[in-house]
């Protein structure tokens, strides 16, 4: 018993969903497209579920947050896939994977063939279990991952009003919950190993900014220590958390957020794996030339810094699945994906956005003890990322255009004087020197230096040519 298509997705996350979106407008015909998800409903917006989601008032249900609304683009509920021929294999678990005779077997022993297959595989939530707690069982530990993961952790907030939540995790899961909590009127503690919370992004200075921010809600912050184990009740609920440093913390519920493993098991031994996910090139395709790989399980080459690496974030996994499929029906069109890395997050009335690399130095700007504050990382002479809380539409697109710029920075003093304005100096005219570059000033643009240089450069071409043209003539008249 077996079915076959000419494409198939498999996985149905966010990639799932701007896929599929983008290969009708490329001209799928009907039938030829398949999307294989153990999840019982259409791809959705996955940042939905750590934020609307878990509002206490007017929360978001499906099917208000199915892809792609979260780009701005049309909502792909069961029936846009029924109207446009695509065939939804969801609640489906793939047990095994063939990619040299291009063959999927399900759970329940039917074999799915593709010409094609896109793996959309996302990631899934590490476990307490993988480093020696144990306790995930308990109804009132809750992970955040998928809709069901979501669903549940609603029921047991709404369960503990008032009551007394501690958040495993200082990175995104546990920031977006932790604000989730407080605004459900649940007392928070937050609890992570690093010095910092958003460890791996935000440096000292910002992660004090957002912390301050939380403290004035209630949220309270414990850092330099693990769990170690929970205290338990006869039914089997968690009524403490014991933590390595030798305190403990009543708690009514549990949120776990410390990080997540790429779905490549499927693909070990028969696909390149690098960074810990599945190597592709800059169309998205694998080692294997039917196979192509999206979304948080990807591992490909980022151009603007001339390395791979595999990025889990929204962005990412909507704009490599709409290239990825670019690349499959307009293969000659469709040049090496070129992507900003760019992160972002919302919560209380906060919000930020960032782009590009966390690297080198950082260079602060703004205000930090009001509502707009920024940075700049400087490596190796040139501006590689940028942050800013607080900004304008016009302002984050300003930054995202001065990190794709690279420019080279030789005064860090001038650009921390400067600070958002160097960006929207650059966006505004980036064939032009940023205010204060005149007289000397250290703060050098290198990228729109390169214009002119190309631009110079094709003039001396044309001269040679001309001269050469002239002289050959000439050569003949003689």
């Amino acid at each position: 018993m077996g079915r076959a298509f000419v494409y198939v997705i498999l996985g149905g996350g966010v990639s799932a969903g701007y896929a599929a979106l983008e290969f009708t407008r490329r001209g799928v015909s009907r039938g030829e497209l398949c999307i294989i998800s153990e999840e019982p409903v259409p791809p959705y917006e996955r940042p939905a579920l750590s934020k609307g989601c878990l509002l206490p008032e007017t929360p978001a249900r499906l099917p208000s947050f199915h892809t792609c609304v979260g780009a701005n683009e049309e909502r792909l509920t069961p029936k846009w896939y029924k109207e446009h021929g695509i065939e939804l294999v969801l609640g489906t678990r793939v047990k095994s994977a063939d990619v040299k005779r291009k063959t999927l077997l399900t759970a329940a022993g039917e074999t799915i063939s593709y010409k094609i297959l896109i793996i959309a595989t996302g990631a899934q939530a590490l476990k307490l279990e993988e480093f020696g707690v144990s306790g995930s069982n308990a109804e009132n530990v809750c992970y955040l991952r998928d809709l069901a993961d979501a669903e549940r952790l609603v029921n047991v907030m709404q369960s503990c009003a008032g009551g007394n939540a501690v958040v495993i995790g200082g990175g995104y899961i546990g920031m977006e919950c932790a604000a989730s909590l407080v605004i459900n009127k649940i007392n928070v503690t937050m609890v992570f190993p690093e010095a910092h919370c958003m460890a791996r992004l935000f440096t000292p200075k910002i992660a004090s900014y957002y912390e301050d921010y939380y403290k004035s809600k209630g949220v309270k912050f414990i850092k330099g220590t693990v769990l170690s184990s929970f205290d338990m009740d006869s039914n089997g609920k968690v009524t403490a958390v014991n933590l390595r440093d030798g305190s403990r913390l009543p708690a009514n519920m549990v949120v776990v957020g410390i990080g997540i493993r790429p779905n490549t098991s499927l693909f070990e031994g028969q696909l390149t794996l690098e960074k810990g996910g599945i190597k592709v090139n800059g169309r998205m395709q694998t080692s294997n030339s039917s196979v192509y790989a999206v979304g948080d399980v990807a591992a490909f080459p980022v151009k603007l810094f001339g390395e791979t690496r595999r990025l889990e974030h929204v962005d990412s996994a909507r704009k490599s699945a709409r290239h990825a499929v670019s690349a499959i029906m307009e293969p000659k069109k469709t040049d090496d994906f070129d992507y900003l890395p760019f992160f972002y997050s919302r919560v209380f009335a906060l919000s930020w956005q960032f782009y590009g690399d966390a690297a080198g130095e950082a260079v602060h700007f703004g205000d930090y003890s009001g509502s707009t504050i920024g940075a700049y990382w400087i490596s190796k002479g040139h501006l590689v990322g940028s942050f800013l809380e607080g900004g304008s539409k016009e302002d984050y697109e300003a930054i995202a255009n001065a990190t794709r710029l690279k420019p080279a920075i030789k005064d860090l003093t001038e650009l921390e004087r400067q600070g958002l304005g160097f960006a929207l100096t650059i966006s505004e005219n980036p064939l032009r020197s940023p205010p204060g570059n005149v007289g000397g000033s250290s703060l050098i643009l290198e990228k729109p230096l390169y214009a002119w240089h190309a631009t110079a450069g094709v003039i001396v071409a044309a001269s040679v040519a001309a001269f050469a043209y002239w002289y050959g003539r000439r050569r003949r008249r003689w």
